[in-house]
């Protein structure tokens, strides 16, 4: 018999995506998911995750769920997480966190023969990650002040000299997070490769850039530029930009991240290695909503109304060839991505009608802030 993994968040996004590409590599695979708002609209279980998966209903915080999810399982890809942009701070540690602690506790606890885990880690442990300024060298800079961004002064200085630095590609030698989500993914780490270690339990953490693809959810707000560009292109609303449009992401597409994970999983050699799983490209903002716009033929024009997320990095672009040393390579550009999003979200029928209420809700709540410039 084919062994089984457990996938945590396996009815999510990239958990549909990696439980397909375990089902496709001949594994058995169960899913523990809450199947909950705001990643899912109902209850129910999604339409997009295989009928062969095991959907086992409930909470990465429930130890009684955890223990009855991890029965008989040989691996665990642990996805479940909670993204937000909200300042609920402590929920991103109880389920980061405390629910990767409490997958470790129960494995060691129940003596379980678990040959595997691969955790899923995020690009938000670096922070603003690695850049150079010409007198002073490579410097991995800490969070932009918020009287600078106020400003509308967006560059990230260098804390010397206050010259403005360059951004470089960034490896997985320094972490640095910033914001609430970073620091509990950096945490859940810390977490995982600790007891991994002190228990013989292979451990490896996978850091994401920012995933896209076919089925991510178009109701979550942390979805990301895809969803909301996308949707609005769609719809006849111009994408709303934040800072001035030049700041610096790279892109992954999720089926890739799925056999990333899958590699993780079967590789003796990423025991105890974090990883970056990023795109090879390197796109701002603006060149993302122009790629949108001639996805979607629409024609509108950026709106660029000096709006900033206090914690946002400036520039973000992960350095991935440790993974590819391992023989995994991306598969799609940005624009090939968009497309196939803007195929299925026409051919499901969602609509966009969310954006600019969610981005009024986190205007109320000052999580996006409006720099004086544009004010």
């Amino acid at each position: 018999m084919s062994d089984l993994i457990l996938v945590t968040g396996g009815a999510g996004f990239i958990g549909s995506h990696t439980s397909r590409e375990l089902l496709r590599r001949g594994y058995r695979v169960r899913a523990l998911d809450l199947v909950a708002p705001p990643v899912h609209r109902s209850r129910e279980r999604p339409r997009w995750l295989d009928s062969e998966v095991e959907l086992v209903v409930g909470d990465v915080q429930d130890k009684d769920a955890v223990s009855r999810a991890l029965d008989g399982v040989d691996g665990v890809v642990h996805l479940a997480a909670y993204q937000d942009y909200l300042p609920d701070f402590s929920t991103f540690f109880r389920t980061n966190t405390a629910g990767t602690a409490l997958i470790y506790e129960v494995i060691v606890e129940r003596r379980l023969p678990i040959t595997k885990v691969v955790v899923a880690s995020s690009q938000a442990t670096y922070g603003e990650g690695r850049h150079v300024c010409e007198d002073h060298g490579a410097l991995y800079p800490n969070i932009r002040a918020d009287d600078q961004l106020r400003a509308g002064l967006w560059d990230v200085r260098c804390p010397q000299c206050g010259v403005p630095t360059a951004w470089r590609e960034t490896d997985e030698s320094v972490t640095n997070p910033q914001n609430q989500y970073g620091l509990s993914k950096l945490t859940q780490e810390m977490v995982a490769f600790s007891l991994g270690k002190r228990y013989q339990i292979p451990t490896t953490c996978m850091r994401y850039s920012i995933t896209q693809g076919r089925w991510q959810s178009p109701f979550n707000a942390y979805s990301g530029i895809c969803r909301i560009f996308t949707l609005r292109a769609l719809s006849g609303n111009p994408p709303v930009v934040f800072e001035d449009g030049n700041q610096m992401r790279d892109y992954v597409y999720v089926e890739d991240v799925a056999r990333a994970n899958v590699l993780a999983l079967q590789d003796p050699r990423t025991n105890f290695e974090a990883y970056n799983v990023g795109g090879d490209q390197h796109i701002s903002a603006l060149e993302y909503a122009q790629i949108v716009g001639d996805v979607t033929s629409s024609s509108l024009q950026p709106r660029i109304p000096g709006y900033y997320r206090f914690g946002d990095t400036r520039h973000m672009v992960s350095d991935s060839s440790k993974l590819r040393a391992l023989g995994w390579c991306n598969t799609k550009s940005v624009t090939d991505v968009v497309e196939e999003y803007s195929t299925w979200v026409q051919e499901v029928g969602f609509k966009d009608t969310s954006t600019d209420a969610g981005i009024e809700r986190m205007l109320d709540l000052g999580v996006i802030r409006t720099s004086t410039r544009h004010a």
